[in-house]
């Protein structure tokens, strides 16, 4: 981070692609920024442009804000993304003005991430905390608005988890909500044995009706399904900002239907929540 170069008229432009301008950058303060970026790989979340270092990151992120963004309302909000990576989605929030946003994530790779933006975009109302989901009731009912993207599979008990963010929020406060599902109508979950398109932290995969049950169970006043999703190539996919492997990769190659494992193929539910 001490090597970046200052750069005194940076400018920030919120779109699919969130952009950091100047009209004095040079090639070689340029070619700083793209060494600290590639230090700083994987970029999961994306995608940036800083300065022409066009970050074409694994997720086009763009992709789940649009879907979600017609059901936000945060105007003069206190609002938390929880599992935030590296703030993508909380510069996007940004058009919104909200009072401020406080981004939860405990990698110090992603925060680092964020500091390398936020260095250059220089706003203020954005925070950012090296904790995770389970600090979240420590905050007692601050915040107006949550969003807890792609978090909820990786907790081995998401009641608890779902507890946590419901204590930080304040009365009638909202919550949104990503995670893996499977369909059916039984309150049941897909366990996987060890893995789960390659990833060895995912937990559980509920029918929604089992999602219900735990957000009941968590105690939250109303449970609305906003979309329902399944993951694409076009959306996750393998670039040069991230070693290893991606979406194609965790797929059966002649069912795309499946999992590697044999598993149902990754498929998101989006839901908002009242306390």
């Amino acid at each position: 981070m001490n090597e970046l170069p200052n750069i005194s008229d940076a400018t920030l432009v919120l779109g699919d692609w969130i952009t950091l301008g100047s009209s004095s950058v040079t090639a070689e303060q340029k070619e700083s920024i793209m060494r600290v970026a590639k230090m700083m790989m994987p970029w999961r979340k994306g995608p940036f442009d800083l300065f022409g270092v066009k970050i074409d990151s694994e997720w086009q992120s763009f992709k789940k804000y649009d879907l979600l963004r017609p059901y936000m309302d945060l105007e003069g909000k206190v609002v938390a993304d929880v599992g935030c990576n590296n703030g993508y989605y909380m510069f996007r929030m940004l058009e919104f003005s909200p009072k401020s946003i406080l981004g939860i994530d405990p990698s110090p790779l992603f925060r680092s991430q964020f500091d390398l933006i936020n260095r250059y975009a220089g706003v203020q109302n954005l925070r950012y905390e090296m904790l995770g989901i389970e600090h979240m009731a420590g905050f007692g009912e601050m915040f107006d608005t949550l969003f807890c993207l792609g978090v909820l599979y990786h907790r081995s008990d998401p009641i608890a988890a779902l507890k946590s963010l419901k204590q930080s929020l304040k009365k009638g406060g909202e919550l949104f909500l990503d995670t893996f599902m499977i369909e059916g109508e039984e309150p049941v979950c897909l366990v996987p044995e060890s893995t789960y398109s390659k990833i060895g932290n995912i937990h559980f995969i509920p029918t929604i009706t089992a999602l219900r049950h735990w957000f009941k169970r968590a105690g939250f006043e109303s449970f609305e399904v906003l979309e329902i999703v399944r993951t694409e190539p076009d959306e996750q996919r393998k670039t040069e900002w991230i070693p290893g492997q991606s979406l194609e990769d965790f797929l059966d190659p002649g069912n795309p239907e499946l999992t590697i494992e044999g598993y149902p193929a990754p498929k998101r539910v989006y839901v908002r929540a009242h306390r």
